[in-house]
């Protein structure tokens, strides 16, 4: 069984976290280069989990449309947010308060070497998560992420992109617990016109407690993965 080192981090600006993501990647990947190169003894590498929130901020996959962004930059400062175009798949979305976005660098030579797995695994991961609470996660074919579906239509609750090098991943998913909704009419949500946002404090129609929220993630990623956590210091 694995271990992985996880950290809150609290509300913290989105740069500041690509950052950090950055240089645990790039920690691993100079660890797995070294054991390739050593004739000695392999040194094992690391893997961790990144729980946080963020001040208002779009984001910009390498595959998408800077049209989805509705907002003129004037528009995009009075709305206090930022934006950035970013080395992750997939195209735009939305971070803000009430939202849990979760980083996961983990080295999938560990686990296994399949991305398409990898996201299928957080998907179960949501998906799970919302079991909790009695709501039914689904996937929507040709859209990665997590959705609600029943008569009232398709509504994204996690939106997902992932970068992996050397099968080392970094970014993850964005799961809106109580976020303002009204922030997703400045976007094209993932680049998909026909569909709509939701969040979980919408369909229970009741406010959540996030450590609530916290500690049901941390428990279904180590269902799901099959992993032990430790704090990372």
């Amino acid at each position: 069984m694995n271990t992985v080192f996880f950290k809150y981090l609290g509300v913290v600006d989105f740069k500041e976290t690509w950052d950090y993501q950055e240089s645990l990647l790039n920690s691993t990947i100079n660890i797995k280069r070294a054991n390739r190169v050593s004739s000695g003894s392999k040194k094992k590498t690391k893997s961790y989990l990144l729980f946080c929130q963020h001040p208002h901020v779009y984001t910009l996959g390498k595959s998408g449309d800077e049209k989805n962004l509705l907002l003129n930059k004037d528009s995009l400062k009075e709305s206090g947010s930022s934006f950035y175009k970013i080395n992750r798949g997939g195209d735009i979305t939305y971070h803000g308060p009430g939202q849990l976005v979760v980083y996961p660098i983990f080295d999938l030579d560990n686990f296994f070497t399949d991305i398409h797995k990898y996201l299928r695994f957080l998907e179960d991961v949501v998906i799970m998560v919302l079991k909790k609470y009695n709501i039914i996660g689904s996937r929507v074919k040709g859209a990665t992420g997590v959705w609600v579906c029943d008569e009232r239509g398709e509504r994204k609750i996690c939106a997902m992109g992932v970068r992996a090098s050397r099968w080392v991943t970094m970014h993850g998913l964005a799961f809106n617990f109580s976020v303002d909704l009204k922030r997703f009419e400045s976007i094209v949500p993932c680049g998909i016109k026909d569909k709509s946002v939701t969040s979980l404090d919408a369909e229970l129609g009741r406010a959540i407690d996030f450590e609530e929220v916290l500690s049901t993630f941390k428990d279904c990623f180590k269902e799901v993965f099959q992993i032990k956590i430790k704090p990372l210091l």
